[in-house]
């Protein structure tokens, strides 16, 4: 056994690691980091799962308890930690990466910045590779003035798009593109513009249009609402336009361009037998995801499928998939977002992705995804938001720590309260006898946290139901992060160039430059297994 380990453990080297990536094995290669520093440098399909979120999210992110999984860190510690929470859980399947992140730097590997990094640099492959179609901001910005027939489509999620846009824009998110854009511009000599904050869902966006075979001139804004900024110009903030609900002949059109872009990339269909086969086969890690919007999952969805955006899921999707080679089952109601989804999956190295052709029979449920836990909830003693805001106001108020991600923090937390990481939690030095009330925004992290506390001899109580519960009674919120009476450092979510109003033009500038670097960065890495369909219509 390794002394600086807990328990006994795998090492797995760096070459191995690669190897499985390479020649399509499943392998979860885990970071445990906070999302700052993992942002700083990491392999290409490494996926952040901090430490103190593991019970939270790995139920997701990696449900087959026996999959390959291989933890690193950077030298921190949170590998030894996780191990015996994970082995608590059922993971049966668990590695070390030989040396952490500086041993896959002293190995070859390529490190990359910033998040969702594979589906980035794709985008700029794709771009590379088909020559998609763009328009610089000055230039689209002229057009506009003279009043040319012109459709701007956002791809970006709705909030994003609210909080800032392109002036005269819609919201229409990327699996939705090419299910609508008829309808939006019926007339074949009318332009189309796509747009995102940076470049990967304006390309992926428009090369969807390109690839479906629409009429219409198609581009890509250059670098959208960075470019559109960098240029010098406005931009709208609180736009609330939406795409109207498609037509049926022109979904009929849609259906048809996706069903031979999904054939032609390998994607294959299903129905209710053939995905019960591939959860009942052994050794295989089954995600079921539904592309439809979050407002039509809600409405009415398949048990058992978690809710995945199509556009979001091809530009982020790390934060569903946790195993890399996985086994993918995407569903819509419509034939179109799911296998306009798959034709991108397939092409970014997923090698089994299904679309399931046939809702029939199979049961249905409502309401919001329920959050997947890997393990019951522990039994907590609670303490309810009147009884907490009474005993706050006296001498010997207990101290509220709130486990909220640090922008949640920021916007509204319980008066007085401290802002924490939960990994952290374990490392202070509390006074004795000190009354602790913890909380995060749902009660849900708050409620898995507390019996560390607890072990420690510490006196806790959760907040039932969480921060939001405090709110729903009226409660007042105080704002901001003081630093100074903080228990962590806010390095939990890393700060993106190109999303908030705030952002600075050198770190755009930045972000951009990065970008175009990506496609010799895959060059260096080759574990990747990206492909660019080439035969399919080129625009006229």
């Amino acid at each position: 056994m390794n002394a600086q380990f807990p328990v006994a453990v795998r090492i797995a080297a760096v070459s191995l690691v690669r190897d499985r990536l390479r020649n399509g094995h499943e392998i979860a290669l885990l970071d445990l980091r906070e999302e700052g520093p993992f942002a700083a440098a990491h392999p290409l399909f490494a996926v952040n799962l901090p430490l103190g979120r593991i019970e939270e999210r790995i139920g997701g992110l990696v449900p087959r308890r026996d999959a390959p999984i291989v933890l690193y860190d950077d030298g921190e510690g949170r590998v030894a930690r996780a191990l015996p929470v994970l082995a608590a859980l059922g993971y049966t399947d668990v590695s070390v990466l030989e040396g952490g992140l500086e041993g896959w730097r002293e190995a070859g590997g390529e490190v990359f910045i910033d998040v969702n990094v594979p589906s980035k640099a794709f985008g700029e492959l794709v771009e590379h590779v088909r020559g998609t179609p763009s328009i610089a901001a000055g230039e689209l910005h002229a057009r506009l003035e003279r009043g040319e027939d012109i459709v701007i489509l956002d791809a970006r999620r709705f909030g994003e798009y609210n909080t800032m846009s392109i002036p005269t824009a819609r919201s229409v998110p990327g699996a939705e593109l090419a299910l609508r854009v008829r309808d939006l511009a019926p007339s074949p000599d009318t332009t189309v513009v796509v747009n995102c904050a940076g470049r990967t869902r304006s390309i992926i966006g428009t090369q969807s249009l390109v690839n479906a075979g629409i009429p219409n001139p198609v581009f890509a804004l250059r670098n959208g609402t960075i470019g559109w900024t960098l240029a010098g110009l406005q931009l709208d903030h609180g736009a609330t336009r939406r795409a109207g609900a498609p037509s049926a002949h022109n979904v009929a059109r849609a259906r048809a361009a996706a069903r031979s872009l999904a054939h032609r990339a390998g994607v294959r269909e299903i129905g209710r037998t053939a995905l019960d086969l591939l959860a009942a086969q052994a050794g295989r890690t089954l995600y079921r995801l539904d592309v439809r919007s979050p407002e039509e999952y809600e409405t009415e969805h398949l048990k058992g499928f978690r809710s995945a955006p199509g556009g979001q899921l091809v530009q982020a999707t790390d934060e569903w998939i946790g195993v890399r080679h996985g086994t993918i089952v995407l569903a819509d109601d419509d034939g179109v977002r799911a296998r306009m989804t798959g034709h991108w999956l397939r092409q970014l190295g997923w090698r089994e992705v299904y679309v399931l052709h046939d809702w029939a029979a199979l049961p249905r449920a409502t309401g919001p995804e329920p959050v997947v836990l890997a393990a019951p909830l522990p039994e907590v003693e609670t303490v309810g938001v009147l009884e907490l805001a009474a005993e706050l106001e006296t001498p010997h108020a207990p101290v509220v720590i709130d486990l909220a991600p640090s922008p949640t923090f920021r916007r509204g937390h319980v008066p007085g309260a401290v802002f924490a990481i939960r990994s952290d939690l374990p490392a202070q030095a509390w006074e004795k006898g000190a009354g602790i009330v913890l909380t995060s925004p749902d009660g849900l992290g708050a409620r898995i946290a507390a019996p560390d506390l607890h072990k420690q001899g510490v006196p806790v109580r959760v907040l039932a139901g969480g921060t939001r519960s405090w709110h729903d009674a009226g409660l007042p919120l105080e704002t901001g992060l003081d630093e100074n009476r903080a228990l962590s450092r806010a390095d939990d979510v890393y700060k993106r160039p190109y999303e908030g109003t705030d952002n600075a033009t050198a770190a755009m500038q930045a972000y951009l430059d990065w970008e175009f670097g990506l496609v010799a960065q895959l060059e260096r890495d080759g574990t990747h297994g990206f492909t660019v369909l080439e035969d399919v219509p080129c625009q006229s």
